[in-house]
Parts: structure tokens; C-alpha cells; sequence
């Protein structure tokens, strides 16, 4: 995924960006100051969303006025708020904004906000494409030669296997998109790599994944399934996406952002506990700053949630204005690099052929759908 690099100004093109200003840890004013970043140092397309006064004074502070449009939105997504957030605050920077996406005013939303609300929020209001039975969320793992997409990071707690094989297209559309992965590999996350380990959800999923990958008839309705892999190879690069459920990929993702933290402090511990710890890592300070970088879940964007009318980019809570730029980086090279088609056609090449669409009944696939 090509980044222009910092300081190279140019005019504003391409996809608008609708930014949430009001999410986040810290308000708008890191959400302001990475959307100057990204129309000044980007050349992106941003409108903010928020509240006007406030969102107007934080602009003229960074000598920003007229440099993008803003739009009033009255209310806010509280950070502790979850999925009953799309009924109790419908005039919302975040509803306000997906309506922009809904009208073709905006292609991508950008929110720092609760995940939950923000999740709930986008899916009730853009809708999910037609034959995407849910939304996942996916994220990028810090892997080489290139990043890992792991999906669904939280937005279903409980799905059915014939999900989970539509989140597997969903993720390789994703890989393509952003990462230019032409044939991405797939793996099923479950406790054992070998063939039938993991439980009913998993062993089915594995199952149709495997007929899946055997039986489609076109390029756009393969995948290149892998078969089973395991927590420990989340971070190895064996494969491009790792499906699995939204309440086992969630821990998981929070269990390798943990372990991430804690080893980049004890690097950070040993190499200043004494002189020559402090000589050593002044002479290794580049590839020390390169891998904090690289591990960092901040330089990826953040979470995007797949299968909607539209991108929808999820940056963390703690994001400030380098990351909220960032997210806008990414929210506008996955609409330029046509994902949602991706999504579309993979579906459309799913919709027929594939056995678990053979078996399920109308009736049970409308009951899916949120």
C-alpha cells in the first residue's frame, strides 16, 4: 500500500473522507490536527463531522480555516458506549456521517470512537451489501514480508460456519485491496493444525472452506485455503488472512497487542540498564525506531470493517493525530483500490456455487442478516 511521504504537498483528489471529530480518547482536537495532516501533507479529501463551534476554533488554531468542509453533527458516541448506540443517538457525529456515505456525498467513514457504537452504528445505517449475511472487522497483523489480515476481530461474537466462509472472501478481498496479495492464503484459526481439531464451529467452517476452495468456478470465487492454523502462527507469515469467530478473534488480537507492549518494554527496559545497554542502543536506535514502528498497531490505520456501502476505518481509542492521518491514509486507499467491488464480485462468485449456499434456505440466510 503506497504512502505519499510526509511533507509532499499536492492538491486535494480522490475519495471524500467523512472523519468523525468527536471520537476518540482525546477528543477533537488530535481527531483536527490529523485531518489537516492528511489534506496538507496528503492531499486528501476530508470533511469533518462534529460539532461546528468546537470543530471551527480547534481548525482556526492550526491556521486551517476553509481548508475543509465541516459538518455539524449535535451529538457524540460516548467511548463506553456499545451496540444500543445507533438507537439512543441517531443525530451522532458518526450516524451523521454514514448518512453522507448513504447519500454518495462521502465514500469512507474514520472514527476513533467506541468500536462497538461505531460497529453498530455503520452497519445499521449503510447496510451491508447485497448477499453479505454480516460485517467483520478485520485488522492487520505485524507479520512479514507483508501484514497478516485477521478477521472478524469483534464485531460478531457468535456466528455460523457459513459466515466465517464469507469473512474468509471478505479478508482475501482485503489483502488484495490493500496489500496487493493477487492469490492470498487462507487459514482457519482453531486449537490444532491438523485436519478436524477445534470445535463444531471450527470444524465445519474448515470443512465448507476446503469445498469452497475446490468447487468454485471462477478466479473471484476461489480461495487458497491453507487449511487450520494456530494462535502461535498468527505472527509467523504463513498465511495472508486468518478467519475465525469474532469473540475468539478478538482475544486474540488482544492477547498479541499485549504481548507486543510487553516485549517492546522490556527491549526498551534492558536496553537503558546500563552504559553500555545505553551505547548499544544509541548505535541500534534506527532498527530499534523501524521495529517499534512496524509493531505498532497505529501504523496500520486501524480495524475496518468489510461488507458495507461504503469504508468504514476503526483507529484506536488512543489514537492521536499522526495515527487519526493515518486511518485516513488507509480508509482512502481501500476505496481507491476498489473494495467494495472486490467484496461485491467475490460475493456475486460465491452466490451460487458454493455448498453451504446450496443447503441454506432463504429463510435462514434473511434470519442472518442483521
Amino acid at each position: 500500500m503506497s504512502t505519499p511521504q510526509a511533507g509532499a504537498r499536492r492538491g486535494p483528489s480522490g475519495p471524500i473522507i467523512a472523519l468523525d471529530a468527536m471520537g476518540g480518547d482525546h477528543g477533537p482536537q488530535e481527531a483536527v490536527r490529523g485531518a489537516v495532516r492528511a489534506v496538507r501533507d496528503r492531499g486528501l479529501r476530508v470533511v469533518l463531522v462534529g460539532r461546528r463551534t468546537e470543530v471551527a476554533r480547534l481548525l482556526a488554531e492550526e491556521d486551517a480555516v476553509g481548508a475543509m468542509p465541516v459538518l455539524h453533527a449535535e451529538d457524540a458516541l460516548a467511548m463506553h458506549e456499545g451496540a444500543l448506540a445507533s438507537w439512543r443517538r441517531p443525530r451522532s457525529s458518526v450516524a451523521v456521517a454514514c448518512k453522507l456515505i448513504r447519500q454518495g456525498e462521502a465514500s469512507a467513514l474514520v472514527s476513533a470512537g467506541s468500536t462497538g457504537g461505531v460497529v453498530a452504528t455503520s452497519t445499521v445505517r449503510m447496510r451491508t451489501q447485497p448477499g453479505v449475511l454480516r460485517p467483520a472487522l478485520a485488522v492487520a497483523l505485524p507479520t512479514r514480508p507483508r501484514p497478516t489480515v485477521l478477521l472478524d476481530a469483534g464485531a460478531n461474537a457468535d456466528a455460523k460456519p457459513e459466515m466465517l466462509v464469507q469473512f474468509a472472501h471478505l479478508g482475501a478481498a482485503y489483502a488484495r485491496s490493500a496489500f496487493g496479495v493477487e492469490n492470498p492464503r487462507v487459514g482457519m484459526l482453531t486449537i490444532g493444525s491438523e485436519p478436524g481439531k477445534g470445535n463444531r464451529l471450527a470444524r465445519k467452517t474448515a470443512e465448507l472452506l476446503a469445498a469452497t476452495a475446490a468447487q468454485a468456478p471462477t478466479q473471484a470465487g476461489r480461495l487458497d485455503f491453507r487449511g487450520n492454523v494456530e494462535g502461535h502462527d498468527l505472527l509467523a507469515g504463513e498465511v495472508d488472512v486468518v478467519v475465525t469467530d469474532g469473540f475468539t478473534g478478538n482475544v486474540a488480537l488482544k492477547t498479541v497487542e499485549g504481548a507486543v507492549r510487553f516485549t517492546m518494554d522490556a527491549v526498551t527496559e534492558a536496553m537503558t540498564a546500563g552504559t553500555l545497554a545505553k551505547a548499544g542502543a544509541l548505535l541500534q536506535r534506527r532498527s530499534l525506531r523501524e521495529l517499534r514502528n512496524r509493531l505498532d498497531s497505529d501504523t496500520y490505520g486501524g480495524a475496518v470493517l468489510l461488507g458495507l456501502n461504503g469504508s468504514v476505518v476503526i483507529a484506536h481509542g488512543s489514537s492521536r493525530a499522526p495515527a487519526i492521518e493515518r486511518a485516513c491514509q488507509l480508509a482512502h486507499d481501500l476505496t481507491s483500490g476498489g473494495i467494495g467491488e472486490e467484496v461485491r464480485s467475490r460475493v456475486q462468485a460465491t452466490a451460487r456455487s458454493t455448498p453451504w449456499r446450496q443447503r441454506l434456505g432463504q429463510g435462514e440466510e434473511q434470519q442472518a442478516r442483521p
